[in-house]
């Protein structure tokens, strides 16, 4: 059986090929649950294209949680207590600077892998003001197949735990309307997270939201974008052959 890093590194170099667009040089970040104590999560400073072992590293999940709840007072402090839950020697690595968000959608959204990326297609959107729009609104069947019926949207923080602290809150909102996490996750002025339980998850749900990006700017380019109606997005949505095909690309 392939080892959970092995899948995170593989998820992650998929994610950081040049020819798809999605990040550059060190930008994004991804992570995996281990068991119910534990997640691997990129390091700082690695690029995701051609990745290794030595771009990730293993935390504590209590740790990086207890720093939402009861937020250090000082950055100094916030980092000596997220170096303090690496597992093991860290070799000099330090946990992305989002490791809070990523320790939060793990434990709060109840899954397994997380793939945070900055598109260029998707953020041509984000750095406009039809990001709600964009984020709201569905309209095409496999976006929401596959992206669910709406994306959570987050404003604009500055990376690490205020952003967090702010997704948390939106993220929370989503989950109480709909009753279950969502599966995109849009951040004003910066770029998308996806969540699921396994790799090809976060890859389909990475590919299909920046083709609805590309078809929503061409959409703006001839005109008004139109949309699905509610009742349409939420038929497609919970239809069983559509339930079943969202299976099938979860378990690939």
């Amino acid at each position: 059986m392939t080892k959970p890093l092995d899948r995170l590194i593989e998820m992650t170099r998929a994610l950081g090929e040049p020819a798809m667009d999605y990040v550059i040089i060190g930008e994004g970040n991804t992570s995996m649950r281990l068991d119910a104590d534990s997640f691997l999560v990129k390091a700082s400073g690695h690029g995701m294209h051609g990745i290794g072992a030595e771009g990730f590293v293993a935390l504590r999940l209590a740790p990086i949680l207890a720093l939402l709840d009861d937020p250090p007072a000082t950055l100094s402090e916030e980092k000596a207590i997220t170096q303090a839950a690496v597992i093991g020697e860290s070799g000099g690595k330090s946990p992305s600077i989002e490791v809070s968000f990523h320790a939060m959608l793990l434990h709060e959204c109840g899954v397994r892998v997380i793939g945070h990326s900055h598109p260029t297609a998707i953020n041509q959107i984000m750095c406009s003001e039809y990001a709600a729009d964009f984020a709201l609104q569905r309209r095409f069947p496999d976006e929401v197949v596959l992206c669910g019926p709406q994306s959570a949207l987050a404003p604009y923080a500055d990376p690490g735990l205020p952003l967090a602290l702010v997704m948390r809150e939106k993220v929370g909102e989503y989950m109480a309307l709909h009753g279950e996490a969502p599966k995109l996750i849009l951040l004003e002025n910066h770029g998308m997270i996806a969540l699921g339980d396994t790799p090809a998850e976060i890859l389909n749900i990475t590919a299909m939201a920046v083709k609805a990006a590309r078809i929503y700017l061409g959409a703006l380019m001839t005109g008004k974008p139109t949309r699905l109606p509610d009742e349409e997005v939420w038929h497609v949505y919970r239809r069983p052959d559509e339930i079943y095909r969202r299976k099938l690309f979860v378990d690939k």
